[in-house]
């Protein structure tokens, strides 16, 4: 475990990704510890402009901008995190499961993976939260969690099937091993980058598409979250009347965690994959060449 963080850390992409993210971990957890104002409580005066009492400026209601951005970390986290994690287990289980076990049991997975996969996700979404009504954030986990395990499952299975093949694999299988064993020890372990991938691909996913729920009046307004923050500065017309920052806090957030979680992907992928590896030496050697051409022709002038 300590040779594969070394090795995560080594990469600058994967690095500078996971910094992002602990520090948004960081603030989720002390939220109470470095939010000035009550996220609810009326503090100042209506479309207050940032300033010094006020960093990110207030919303209509006269609520500190800051503290709402800092508490609905929480629950925007918290969502694409559950979600990321019901996505990862239904789709590393049913990858496995159908590659392992093949004939009957992978034709009526791949048949059920292939349904799920065919099915317009967004409008999908859009109407389950339309049906269920306002929905809350655990509801809405719980929703993208189930619906969006498709892709993971075939990538998984894929995987899966050419591990299948492997000298060790099959060696394991002649000397009786269990199927439990066979799955937990021989093939889980060699599949984690897939998962690692499929968990932080669908984090991101999960953040956006709450977000986006939750923008269009979806989610529930008792609760606080960056996507109920856009919905609130929509309602209160923010851009019309100039109240930018009310826009700018949660969308900048939004944005700057799927940078940290996209670098984080892009290092799994480089870390796992020999071809990107290669393509990440070759690259830094050309870097190295243009350099001390360019300190060559430097040194003759």
């Amino acid at each position: 475990m300590t040779s594969v963080l070394k090795t995560f850390l080594r990469n600058r992409k994967a690095a500078i990704g996971l910094a992002i993210v602990i520090a948004y971990v960081i603030v989720a957890i002390a939220a109470p510890l470095i939010a000035h104002y009550e996220p609810l409580a009326r503090v100042g005066r209506p479309h207050q402009a940032p300033s010094a009492d006020h960093w990110l400026g207030t919303t209509r209601m006269g609520r500190d901008v800051f503290s709402q951005l800092i508490y609905g970390t929480r629950n925007s986290l918290m969502v694409g995190v559950l979600a990321g994690f019901i996505v990862t287990a239904i789709g590393t289980t049913i990858g496995i499961t159908a590659a392992y076990f093949g004939g009957l049991i992978d034709d009526v997975l791949n048949f059920l993976t292939n349904v799920v996969l065919v099915l317009p996700q967004l409008p999908l979404l859009l109407v389950l939260a339309a049906f269920l009504g306002q929905v809350s954030p655990l509801a809405i986990a719980l929703i993208i969690g189930l619906t969006s395990w498709a892709w993971g499952a075939r990538v998984t299975r894929a995987q899966a099937l050419s591990l299948k093949t492997r000298d060790y694999i099959q060696a394991a299988e002649m000397i009786g091993e269990p199927s439990w064993r066979m799955i937990l020890v021989e093939m889980l372990p060699n599949l984690l980058s897939i998962i690692g991938f499929n968990f932080i691909g669908s984090v991101i996913f999960t953040i956006i598409t709450q977000a986006t729920l939750e923008f269009l009046g979806l989610g529930s307004p008792l609760t606080l979250s960056w996507g109920t923050m856009l919905y609130n500065a929509q309602n209160a017309s923010a851009i019309i009347v100039g109240a930018w920052w009310e826009v700018l806090a949660p969308c900048a957030a939004i944005v700057l965690i799927g940078v940290g979680l996209s670098l984080m992907n892009f290092g799994v992928d480089e870390i796992a994959n020999p071809r990107m590896r290669s393509l990440g030496q070759v690259a830094k050697a050309l870097r190295l060449e243009r350099r001390l051409s360019r300190q060559r022709m430097q040194e003759a002038k």
